[in-house]
């Protein structure tokens, strides 16, 4: 069974984060995403960087990803650390 930990490594690993947060029940996860990869880039074309990264485990392991990704700025500016 996929948990959060694993898809923490799984983003972890394949982009730098200045901050990650997975959550989840094995079957549903939320992850807080924040990386300057984010910066100039529309909401869709910052979940296909994340999808990109996850691969095919997001159609085989992960079945449900609700993400917020942010900037550095974007997280800073909601009093975040």
């Amino acid at each position: 069974m996929t948990t959060p930990e694993n898809i923490h490594q799984y983003i972890s690993e394949g982009m730098a984060c200045e901050h990650l947060k997975v959550d989840g029940d094995g079957h549903h996860f939320e992850a807080v995403i924040v990386s300057r990869q984010f910066e100039g880039k529309r909401p869709i074309q910052r979940h296909q960087l994340v999808y990109a990264v996850l691969g095919d485990r997001m159609r085989q392991e992960i079945h449900a990803l609700s993400m917020s990704t942010l900037t550095p700025d974007e997280w800073a500016a909601r009093g975040s650390k």
